[in-house]
């Protein structure tokens, strides 16, 4: 109805009859209650979205007394807002001010209405101490706990209290990132999403996706699909053929090899283990580490690229994956830390039988709250 209000009043000043697109409205501080998840791939501009409602809160703060009244519930001004960034990700911008809400470009200094919030308890804590604030930045919120998604609803209808919460709601995987992301989308009331540019050098299209690669010898190596869910401090460019690098890609550059032989073949040996047989599961797992043209990793892999209909660069980019070191170790880390389906010691006993990477192992169980000792 508005696009159709604007396309009017345009026409009727004389403009030519053209597509009119929304406008970009400025963050309406007088409505209390409200959760907004803004969502999109990395490079989107979630957190430069929250920086234009920043900016948008030093205008609004600037106007009379009198207009407090409309903005402000229970003693928390919504004009007022306050940043909260997730502790481990406050090295994401190492070169910027401390106090900064930081993007891709530029940053805003919050000052002392900046804060660090390792759960939903430290960030009740925040919001318990901070009073007069009526408009919350909760910068990557699927990485709380669960408990985030009630205590916001709850903040909110008891204080009126506002929450922006930029943040991915789909994995590398193009799934649900997590529960946690789950349960912000039902308790939302506003959902904006953002699209970037596909990043694949011969594509300009829309992408919605996050795209985990590893590079090895120069060459894009596709993360598999069973890759450990969580990687803490994927966000920078590394060196390391061990270390993901991140991009966004629209859904024909997204590749994501493994799917079906995590379901097909993985996931039912480790179920395998789980019953006491680990004998199958281990034989595949030394295939992987010694010789993984062998493996049915490899046959699986080679079988569905048989299959598709892509471009002869497509499928050497896909079988790059089987280029990046650790697989062995990955698909440890999935079938204990995501599927629960190996006990400690099975996983000690794999990982000392086949020599495995312990270091490895140890940070991507940590990396996604199953920390264990391998020793």
């Amino acid at each position: 109805m508005q696009e159709a209000s604007q396309s009017s009043f345009l026409k009727n000043l004389g403009f030519p009859d053209i597509k009119v697109h929304h406008s970009y409205d400025h963050f309406d501080f007088t409505r209390p209650g409200r959760r907004i998840l803004v969502i999109g791939p990395m490079g989107s501009g979630k957190t430069e979205y929250s920086a234009r409602v920043w900016r948008d809160s030093r205008v609004a703060l600037k106007k009379s007394k009198e207009l407090a009244r409309s903005t402000t519930t229970a003693g928390a001004d919504r004009r007022q807002l306050h940043f909260v960034r997730f502790s481990i990700d406050k090295d994401r911008f190492p070169d910027y001010p401390d106090d900064a809400l930081a993007y891709r470009g530029g940053y805003e200094r919050c000052g002392d209405d900046i804060s660090s919030a390792s759960d939903s308890f430290s960030l009740e804590s925040i919001l318990a101490c901070t009073q007069t604030s009526g408009t919350f930045i909760i910068d990557e919120a699927a990485f709380y706990d669960e408990r985030i998604a009630y205590l916001i609803r709850n903040e909110a209808d008891a204080r009126g209290l506002v929450f922006i919460l930029p943040t991915l709601v789909l994995n590398f995987r193009k799934e649900i990132f997590n529960n946690t992301a789950r349960l912000l989308l039902e308790q939302a009331t506003d959902v904006f999403p953002l699209t970037a540019y596909c990043e694949h050098p011969d594509c300009i299209a829309d992408s919605l996706f996050t795209y985990r690669y590893y590079t090895v010898d120069g060459a894009e190596c596709p993360a598999l699909y069973f890759d450990p869910l969580i990687i803490i401090g994927g966000d920078r460019k590394k060196a390391d053929p061990r270390e993901p690098d991140y991009c966004t890609r629209c859904d024909e550059h997204h590749y994501l090899p493994a799917k079906e032989y995590t379901y097909f073949t993985l996931k039912p040996l480790g179920e395998s283990a789980s019953r006491g047989d680990i004998k199958p599961l281990l034989a595949e797992l030394a295939t992987i580490q010694g010789d993984i043209s062998q493996s049915r990793l490899f046959a699986s892999l080679n079988r569905v690229q048989n299959d598709r209909s892509g471009s002869n660069s497509d499928s050497e980019t896909i079988l790059n994956a089987l280029k990046v070191p650790c697989i062995a170790e990955k698909a440890l880390c999935y079938l204990y830390a995501e599927q629960n389906l190996l006990s400690a010691d099975q996983l000690r006993s794999i990982c000392r039988d086949l020599g495995l990477d312990k270091e490895y192992l140890g940070r991507r169980l940590s990396d996604n709250r199953r920390p264990l000792n391998l020793e």
